[in-house]
């Protein structure tokens, strides 16, 4: 039952990580993409040709999450060892390692100029470092949750995070002020809407959960994948005409964002899926998995 409008025909398949590949994103522009895992590794790709163009080596433990800035000049990455990275591209450099999270961080992101980076992590804390300061002591720090932040989504004037306890905590930078929407099921990942009017949340209860961000209705869930025990992506087609996950049975799914019904569902991974990412502007997507493979989709 697929659509032909989304991705589902496997364009590519990009190998070179030693074991589980835990993130796979796209970069502002979609002309590459970043991965990083178990290996302790940071790959960038040109996954529209299939090529491996530079590995990124100095994590101590698994890498879970890795960014990079809107002129592709610089990567900020988190792990299992406790601190965030940050990188120049073009060298392989490490500019700076930002410490202060006491335990493993879950997502890191870099705010739209590139200055500053936020993380989340297992303590329970969403952090804020300056990119152009010589201290590697958080500018801010956020701990109101009650259980480990997975996730974090950025627009101009929020940080929005995602927790294991429930909550979606959405902070004005501006005003200080914190909104907190509670599904009442762990949140393990969530994405925002190109038009910024939605938040998508990833729950462990197997469903995806669309809320509006300027009333905190729920407006919709999408069922059908397995979402039990993993930290996996989920995403908004370009168009946000649809929402996409993958599953731990290795499935992928793209769902109708306004009537919730399967679009269509492929095996795309021999494990569990961990990341999906969107092309910012072509249908393409690409896929990460357990099985350390990264695919690319098209139409």
């Amino acid at each position: 039952m697929a659509v032909s409008d989304v991705p589902s025909k496997e364009a590519s398949v990009l190998r070179g990580h030693e074991g589980a590949v835990l993130a796979a994103r796209f970069n502002g522009d979609g002309n590459y993409c970043l991965s990083c895992g178990k290996d302790r590794t940071i790959r960038l790709w040109n996954p529209h040709r299939g090529i491996h163009i530079k590995t990124y080596k100095s994590h101590g433990r698994e890498v879970r999450d890795v960014h990079v800035t809107r002129d592709n000049s610089k990567l900020c990455s988190c792990g299992g060892d406790r601190q965030i990275f940050y990188w120049d591209v073009s060298t392989g450099r490490v500019i700076r390692k930002f410490r202060g999270h006491d335990s493993e961080v879950n997502s890191v992101k870099f705010n739209e100029y590139g200055a500053s980076i936020i993380s989340a992590g297992y303590d329970r804390s969403v952090r804020a470092w300056d990119c152009r300061s010589h201290s590697t002591e958080p500018i801010q720090t956020i701990d109101t949750f009650s259980d480990s932040v997975m996730s974090i989504c950025l627009t101009k004037t929020e940080i929005i995070a995602g927790s294991v306890d429930g909550t979606i905590r959405t902070f004005d930078i501006r005003v200080g002020r914190e909104v907190v929407d509670d599904f009442g099921q762990p949140v393990n990942c969530i994405c925002i809407s190109n038009d910024s009017n939605c938040v998508l949340a990833s729950c462990l209860d197997s469903t995806l959960r669309l809320l509006d961000r300027s009333t905190g209705e729920l407006l919709q869930e999408y069922k059908g994948h397995t979402c039990k025990s993993y930290k996996m992506d989920c995403c908004f087609t370009n168009t946000d005409a649809y929402v996409t996950s993958g599953s731990e049975d290795g499935q992928i799914f793209f769902w109708d964002l306004v009537d919730a019904s399967v679009m269509s569902s492929f095996r795309a991974h021999a494990s569990v899926v961990t990341s999906v990412s969107y092309h910012p502007k072509d249908s393409c997507m690409i896929t990460s998995s357990v099985d350390g493979t990264i695919r690319v989709w098209k139409t």
